[in-house]
C-alpha cells in the first residue's frame, strides 16, 4: 500500500482514530485486528480456470486514497468513485469483523449495487496470528480470511512486517514460513496471500542480503504473491523497474503512484505522493513493465496526499490518466 508504516504499537484503537491518520505509516503503527474467532468454510476448489478469471487485468483503487470520505461516509464515497468509473476497490480498514464498519455479506452487497468489486485488501498479519503451540493460526486470522473469501477476494495482502519479526535472519524466517502457510489458507478458500512492501525492504540487510531479496526468495510464488509499490521505495534510491526487471513474473499487483519533492514526506524520506504524471517516478512506465514482464494484472491507484485538491478529486484524475495508458 504504499502506506508509510513505522509499525504496529496498539491494539486497541478504535476505527475512528485510525482512519484520521496522516498516513499509513502511522495508520498501520496504530491498527490491528480486534476480532473473535470463528472456524473457515469449506475449502473452495482452486482450479485453473477459477485462477484464469481472477487473473483478468483491472485497475482499481486503494480506500487509503480517500481515507477520510470513507470514514465519514463509506456510503456516497463508493457511490462517487462508482460514478467516476471504478469497478474495482482495495480496502485498508478490517476491524472487529468488519470492513468500514459493515459485515462482509452487507459490505459485498453494497459494492455489488454500486458495479464495484474487491479483489483484494490490506490487513496485516503479525506474529500473534500464529498459535505457536498449535502451530495453526488463530481463529482471528482465520476469520479474517473467510471474511476475505465472502467478498470474493483474489489476494489477502499483509501491507507490513513486525520490527520483531525482521530483527534476526532466524525471526525473518519463521516469519516467511508463516507467510507461506497463510498462502496455504488462503489457497483453500480460493486465493492466495500477498505482500506489500514499504521502504525498510530496501534499507535493512540481514546477513548482508537486502530484506525484499530475502522475502522474495523465501515465500512460495504459488502460494504468495507480492504487491510492488514503487512509491514507497522510491525515497530509499530503490527503483521500481529495477525490481520487476529483477525478479520477473513475481508481481501480481502493482500500486501505481508518483512522487514529488517535499519537507518531511509521508514517510519521512522527502516525498509525498502525488496525481499520477505530475511527479518524478514516471508510473505510466513502470506499469506498462510490469504488464510485458512482472505478471501484474491488478494496477491499484494510491494517493495519500493531495496539493491543492481533494481527494476524490485526485481519484478522478489518476483514473482518467491511467485509462490511457493502454493497460
Amino acid at each position: 500500500m504504499s502506506l508509510g508504516l513505522l509499525g504496529i504499537k496498539s491494539l486497541n484503537l478504535n476505527t475512528k482514530t485510525i482512519v484520521m491518520q496522516n498516513s499509513r505509516r502511522r495508520f498501520l503503527q496504530n491498527a490491528s485486528l480486534a476480532l473473535v474467532g470463528a472456524s473457515l468454510k469449506p475449502s473452495v476448489l482452486w482450479s485453473k480456470e477459477s485462477v484464469a478469471a481472477k487473473n483478468k487485468m483491472l485497475i482499481g483503487i486503494q480506500l487509503y486514497s480517500v481515507r477520510e470520505d470513507m470514514h465519514k461516509n463509506p456510503l456516497s464515497t463508493l457511490t462517487a468513485l462508482s460514478k467516476m468509473g471504478y469497478h474495482h476497490v482495495e480496502h485498508a480498514n478490517y476491524v472487529n469483523q468488519k470492513f468500514y464498519g459493515y459485515d462482509a455479506v452487507s459490505f459485498k452487497k453494497i459494492l455489488t449495487d454500486l458495479g464495484l468489486q474487491m479483489p483484494s485488501g490490506h490487513t496485516v498479519m503479525t506474529p500473534k496470528h500464529w498459535d505457536a503451540s498449535k502451530k495453526e493460526f488463530t481463529d482471528v486470522w482465520k476469520k479474517t480470511v473467510e471474511d476475505a473469501a465472502t467478498m470474493g477476494q483474489s489476494y489477502v495482502i499483509s501491507p507490513w512486517m513486525d520490527e520483531t519479526a525482521r530483527s534476526s535472519y532466524d525471526g525473518l524466517m519463521v516469519q516467511l514460513e508463516q507467510f507461506n502457510k497463510s498462502g496455504e489458507l488462503c489457497k483453500a478458500n480460493g486465493m492466495k496471500f500477498g505482500y506489500h512492501n514499504h521502504n525498510f525492504e530496501f534499507t535493512e540487510k540481514i546477513n548482508g542480503e537486502m530484506i525484499y531479496d530475502l522475502i522474495i526468495k523465501n515465500t512460495d510464488q504459488d502460494k504468495v504473491m507480492q504487491q510492488l509499490d514503487f512509491g514507497n521505495l522510491f525515497g530509499t534510491g530503490a527503483r521500481g523497474a529495477d525490481w520487476i526487471k529483477k525478479y520477473p513474473g513475481r508481481f501480481a499487483s502493482l500500486h501505481v503512484k508518483d512522487e514529488i519533492k517535499a519537507e518531511k514526506g509521508e514517510m519521512n524520506d522527502g516525498y509525498d505522493s502525488t496525481t499520477l504524471g505530475d511527479g518524478l517516478v514516471d508510473p505510466k512506465a513502470i506499469a506498462l513493465l510490469a504488464k510485458k514482464i512482472g505478471g501484474t494484472h491488478h494496477f491499484i491507484i494510491e494517493q495519500e496526499s493531495y496539493q491543492d485538491k481533494t481527494p476524490l478529486e485526485c481519484a478522478k484524475i489518476d483514473l482518467d490518466r491511467m485509462n490511457g495508458w493502454g493497460l
